[in-house]
């Protein structure tokens, strides 16, 4: 089906007017302001680091609050990964918050394997929302959005350099989600080795290829913060909500012997660059970047995975609908070669089985011919010793008469002497 000519027009031809007098579409912004407060926003956070180095901390010094926690022990058989979702109120705007932390990272003898829980958590919130945009009736207006515009990458001060786990995790992350890497408790390492440590990640991030979230500098109203806090990266952070007193003020602080570490102090740690860059300046265009850059790499994917494309390979404009025939005859083709090849192997099998009923009748039948001749020899056999014994009775009994007759002959024989005897003595 062939599109319509359209015809295109240039910058150049575009035409400038002069308003004679106000319209109105200047409103068009406090418009927007008021539509989108009236939606509500929604942000989501990734918590990326082992157990005890400060994620729910840092979250509950970030929104000057104290979320629900769980303390999580050092021995879970896998990393598994735990989302809450809070809804906060600031002036007359209203935020769904959602945050996933990493239960068990980094726990493992074997962290081989860490990684693949994050990753497919993070798809899997991509596929959601790709299956809400595929249906017919769509609801995307009131949609939870739970797809990541963020992960925290916790990194332990070591002071060394990062380890193994840290690059293959956030290597395998950086083309799915926005990666700010921070130092965390920054105040257990001192000044000039924190230093060396932000430049040995930044070289070794670079140096393996893992892309971070950059802070956009193409806005004139954020450039130059935004330039200079690049080059702070990554932010050394420190977490508290206690309130210490320091001079004449109480201020957010961690109280030790030797003095307090206040957490909104810049020359203390970055947590001031971190809460300005995340909430204040930047999370407009990190929810923007998860949508346009990440969600829709994964979109691609998953469409060209699926046959769409948007050109044929003669660059022309492919249609949505011949794909989806194209893809249908294709899956009917397919299903009925399976079918006549579940029917072929169900004829075979059929055939294997008769052949196999006739075998063994046939073994039956040669068993049973051969009980029958072992039948007839036995019965042959009983019959000729029947006979014998026939025989031999009547031999015996002709014996026995034999016997018999000369036994009496024998004593009749005895008595006519003894008689002769008697007469005579009378």
């Amino acid at each position: 089906m062939a599109a319509p000519d359209v015809d295109v027009f240039s910058n150049e031809e575009k035409r400038n007017l002069n308003l004679g007098g106000h319209v109105g579409f200047d409103s068009l912004p406090d418009q927007l302001v008021s539509k989108s407060i009236t939606q509500g926003f929604c942000f989501n956070i990734l918590c990326v680091g082992e157990t005890g180095i400060g994620k729910s901390m840092l979250m509950n010094t970030l929104f000057n609050t104290t979320f629900e926690n769980e303390e999580a022990s050092h021995y879970q058989n896998g990393v598994y990964l735990r989302p809450r979702t809070y809804d906060l109120q600031e002036s007359n705007v209203n935020l769904k918050l959602t945050i996933v932390d990493t239960v068990g990272f980094g726990d493992q003898v074997n962290k081989e394997e860490s990684y693949k829980p994050i990753v497919d958590y993070i798809d899997t919130q991509f596929e959601n929302y790709l299956q809400e945009e595929l249906k017919i009736k769509r609801s995307l207006f009131n949609y939870h959005d739970t797809r990541i515009h963020i992960c925290l990458y916790f990194i332990a001060p070591t002071g060394h350099s990062l380890k193994s786990l840290d690059l293959v995790t956030m290597k395998k992350l950086d083309s799915k989600v926005n990666i700010i890497p921070i130092i965390a408790k920054a105040d257990t390492i001192s000044k000039s080795e924190l230093h060396k440590f932000k430049i040995k990640i930044m070289s070794e991030l670079v140096s393996n290829g893992v892309q971070i979230y950059q802070f956009p500098t193409d806005d004139e109203a954020v450039t130059e913060i935004n330039s200079s806090m690049n080059a702070h990266l990554p932010f050394a952070v420190v977490g508290s909500i206690e309130e210490v007193k320091v001079g004449n003020k109480m201020v957010k602080a961690r109280q030790y012997p030797w003095g307090v570490v206040q957490v909104e102090n810049e020359s203390h740690c970055d947590f001031v660059k971190l809460r300005e860059m995340l909430i204040r300046v930047n999370m407009e265009d990190l929810r923007e970047q998860t949508h346009t850059r990440h969600y829709e790499l994964y979109r691609r994917c998953k469409l060209e995975e699926m046959g769409f494309k948007d050109t044929d390979p003669d660059s022309q404009p492919f249609s949505l609908q011949e794909t989806y025939e194209a893809k249908r005859k294709e899956f009917l083709s397919d299903l009925q070669r399976k079918e006549e090849e579940m029917r072929q192997m169900f004829v075979n099998k059929v055939k294997e089985t008769e052949a196999e009923l006739k075998e063994k009748e046939r073994e039956l039948h040669e068993k049973f011919e051969q009980l029958k001749r072992m039948h007839q020899e036995e019965k042959r056999k009983i019959e000729e010793k029947r006979r014998d014994l026939e025989e031999e009775m009547n031999a015996f009994n002709r014996k026995k008469v034999a016997a018999e007759t000369l036994q009496a002959q024998s004593l009749q024989g005895l008595q006519q002497p003894l008689r002769k005897d008697k007469d005579k003595k009378n």
